[in-house]
């Protein structure tokens, strides 16, 4: 399960929290598939090259879930499912 937009986390090697700002994020150069995409915690997105793309597997400690609704519940069901999708190539 993919975690909320808001959502804190620190990265495996790293010593600098990071905030989930995108999810399902295809890196335009290459065409790798991540994710998610972050920025630095707490001070936001300063400088658009300064977004980190990572995987849910190179997480460490999840700090703060995000903001969770119906309407992102309902959101999250439909990303799960292109999750599954692109990670399987069908996409």
């Amino acid at each position: 399960m993919l975690l909320p937009i808001g959502s804190v986390v620190l990265l495996k090697d790293s010593n600098k929290r990071v905030m989930i700002v995108g999810r399902l994020q295809r890196q335009i150069d290459s065409g790798i598939l991540w994710d998610y995409s972050a920025c630095y915690y707490p001070e936001g997105i300063l400088k658009t090259d300064e977004l980190f793309l990572f995987n849910q597997d190179q997480i460490q400690v999840v700090f703060f879930i995000g903001f969770q609704d119906k309407e992102g519940i309902d959101f999250q069901k439909v990303i799960e499912s292109k999750y599954k999708e692109m990670k399987n190539g069908s996409i």
